[in-house]
């Protein structure tokens, strides 16, 4: 009997169809072919030493050249060759900071040469350790010649590997590992922001805070805590391989050295390889962690060094490792996609700046920040495209994907989270070496992350044209379309609908510049630049069912605007919100809901908000203000913790108003309101002020809109269901 795998011929059209619109050139999958019973698997690993054999080397990883007279700790490539049938597949590790696309190239074809495995089908990521010899140039570090070794280094491990294949059988699992990756990129006060390399107060996020910062409200990003094991063993049961991958940045270690990454992968060959065998190949790859690193700067310091850091981490894969099952009859399969994106050029005005700079250089090398950037530019101005190759393989019904960029978490979750695999891994630096990839929003909030240089160069659109790129390829291997990423229901959730809203915005979306409708999806309200997808929300049991995080918008300066036809004089508005702000930054800490004309700060509107300075009554307490000449203000009695999560809910009753914190309400607050809202009024601000003053600096969550006046006992019973699984 023949047996064939291959895309379904109505999905491949479908996709062959959606390519060309985006422009995307698809490499194919290799199908399955054989005649009999299916073929076993088989499997081969080899390791490479590819330490520098001459010294001084020049070091990556730092915005100024340094170099290293010695080795701290050996570097290595590592790879492991699958082949089933007719179909080889090749995944490579290799400690370096990163590989630029032309030695990736490079080792494509010698491997191809000396093993017939289609480029194709060969990943070759880089550890991100920034204590290895430079094989690019970037910021104000010039390439090593060492460089030119690289990609016979890189042919070199992956034929020992096809060269020791034999019938072997593959696992893989994923654990969460939370306590060694935190988000490195944190969101500043709004009065404490900072100068770009172009001397410009633009930075709102910037990795590395330090530790309770107080200059800093929270982290800009969602963490990927996701530690995945693909184990590959002979089927008597002797260890071949083992591949990690995880979402950690890098530790820091003396150059020239593989970092944690190198630690663990001996710890963990030295764990699971039974005594007297030959050691097992152990790498560990770099996950999505752009905006990720191993310090918790929400907490105080921690002392921990790099042996124990590896060990704990080594500790985790091992246990996990032990519970592994085993399978021989994967398919394989490979294909890639070709981008040509924009580089984010600087205009006339930075251009010249730059130029400028650079006839002032005293060094060829730059010595200051500002000279990297100014070198920068002018390369961006002479290499305005760039080629990105989006890779992705299947191994059975696991999915991979290969990015060449410095990836958020949150781009990693949203492939994973859509995957049509039910396990998913992605690679960050691999095949290449594009420089960091923020959402678009995030852009908007600037920092190292987002400043134009080949560290990151490409236009703002990027990061959901190669997570489409990526998601397309996955759909492609799997024969199947994406799932949809969506928010667990619990009782809260469940309360809410039930009592009828007229939108509800969960305040879970991952992308986008609008905020999702619950209720029929016919009500968006529209983000303002400011703001960060993703962040974890109020952490109560009833709102997810425990199922999952829940999920909120961290607003930094921006706001969210929606347009309510029937909503009328009789509203309430019900959500959670945490401000990050202190109560003494300045007059008003910031605006919750809004209702009013946008842009007009004379016209009557409904703003409830957080006090400040401007008031001593008000300072730190939830208020009510109808926009009238008189300032009259109705002011809550609760005092407002910051950083933590409260329900609120705000109801218009005609001319009368009241507010409930925490189910209970707030007697202050219930009043009369002596400016009314003209009907044809139907905007609702959301984090914020309808003419635009003082938003929110925190997060809100599961924001919900009635056109009728919610009942004490309703807002009680609501409150209840979020306190329960």
């Amino acid at each position: 009997m023949r047996s064939t795998w291959q895309v379904p011929v109505g999905w491949g059209v479908i996709l062959a169809v959606v390519s060309c619109l985006l422009g995307v050139a698809v490499v194919p999958a290799q199908t399955l072919t054989g005649d009999g019973p299916p073929e076993p698997l088989q499997a081969g690993a080899a390791e490479v030493d590819i330490s520098p054999q001459s010294f001084p080397v020049i070091i990556a990883g730092s915005f100024l050249e340094r170099t290293s007279e010695h080795c701290h700790d050996p570097l290595f490539a590592r790879a492991i060759v699958l082949k089933r049938g007719t179909t080889r597949l090749a995944i490579v590790v290799a400690d370096t900071l990163m590989i630029p696309g032309e030695l990736v190239e490079k080792a494509r074809r010698l491997i191809e040469r000396q093993t017939q495995i289609p480029g194709s089908h060969v990943l070759i990521g880089a550890t991100h350790t920034h204590s290895a010899p430079a094989l690019m140039g970037a910021l104000g570090t010039r390439p090593d010649p060492y460089r030119e070794q690289f990609p016979q280094w890189i042919a070199e491990a992956v034929t020992r590997a096809a060269e020791r294949l034999e019938p072997a059988e593959i696992g893989w699992t994923v654990v969460a590992a939370p306590q060694h990756t935190h988000c490195r990129r944190w969101i500043t006060r709004p009065d404490r922001m900072l100068q770009d390399p172009f001397g410009q107060l633009t930075v709102r996020a910037m990795m590395h805070p330090g530790y309770q910062n107080p200059n800093f409200i929270g982290p800009a990003g969602p963490v990927d805590t996701a530690l995945s094991l693909m184990a590959i063993r002979s089927t008597e049961g002797r260890p071949i391989a083992l591949l990690a991958n995880y979402s950690m940045h890098y530790f820091g270690a003396p150059a020239v050295s593989a970092d944690y990454f190198g630690r663990f992968s001996r710890l963990v060959s030295k764990q699971i390889t039974p005594a007297g065998a030959e050691p097992c190949v152990v790498m560990m790859s770099q996950g999505t962690s752009g905006d990720l690193h191993w310090m918790d700067y929400s907490q105080p310091r921690k002392e921990i060094t790099l042996e124990s850091y590896a060990q704990e981490v080594a500790d985790i894969a091992c246990q996990a490792y032990q519970s592994l099952s085993y399978q021989g009859g994967v398919s394989l399969a490979a294909a890639e996609s070709v981008l040509m994106l924009k580089r984010r050029t600087p205009d006339e005005a930075r251009l010249a700046w730059a130029r400028q700079m650079v006839a002032k250089m005293s060094s060829p090398k730059p010595q200051n920040i500002p000279e990297v950037y100014a070198l920068e530019q002018i390369y961006l101005h002479e290499s305005p495209q760039a080629q990105v190759r989006v890779q992705a393989m299947r191994i059975g019904e696991l999915g991979l994907v290969a990015i060449p960029c410095e990836v958020f978490g949150i781009t990693g979750l949203k492939i994973k989270n859509r995957s049509p695999f039910d396990t998913t891994v992605v690679f960050e630096l691999a095949n290449g070496a594009e420089g960091y990839i923020p959402p678009p929003e995030q852009h908007a909030l600037g920092g190292y992350t987002t400043w134009p240089a080949r560290t990151a160069g490409l236009e703002i659109e990027a990061e959901p044209k190669i997570v489409e790129a990526g998601l397309q390829l996955l759909e492609q291997l799997a024969g199947k379309p994406r799932r949809s990423a969506v928010e667990a229901r619990g009782a809260f959730v469940e309360a809410i609908l039930s009592h009828k809203p007229i939108a509800y915005w969960r305040m879970g979306d991952m992308d986008g510049c609008q905020l999702a409708d619950e209720v029929a999806g016919l009500l968006p309200a529209s983000l303002e630049p400011g703001y960060a997808l993703y962040l974890e929300g109020a952490d109560r049991p009833g709102i997810t069912a425990g199922k999952q995080i829940s999920r909120a918008v961290h607003f930094a300066g921006g706001r969210a605007v929606a347009t309510i036809p029937s909503l009328e004089d009789c509203w309430s508005v019900t959500f959670w919100f945490w401000n990050g702000l202190p109560h003494d930054a300045r007059a008003i800490t910031g605006y919750l809901i809004s209702r009013g004309p946008l842009g007009d700060p004379k016209a009557a509107g409904d703003h409830w908000g957080i006090g400040g300075t401007h008031r001593p009554e008000i300072q730190g307490r939830l208020f009510f203000f109808n926009g009238n000449e008189k300032e009259e203000i109705l002011v809550g009695h609760t005092p407002l913790e910051l950083k933590r999560w409260y329900f609120c809910v705000v109801v218009r009753d005609g001319q009368s108003v009241a507010a409930y914190l925490d189910g209970a309400p707030e007697p202050e607050l219930a009043g009369r309101a002596s400016w009314s809202i003209q009907p044809e009024v139907k905007t609702l601000v959301i984090a914020g002020r309808s003419d635009g003053l003082f938003p929110l600096e925190g997060k809100l969550d599961e924001v919900a809109v009635f056109n009728r006046a919610l009942t004490p006992a309703e807002i009680g019973r609501i409150f209840q269901a979020a306190m329960n699984p």
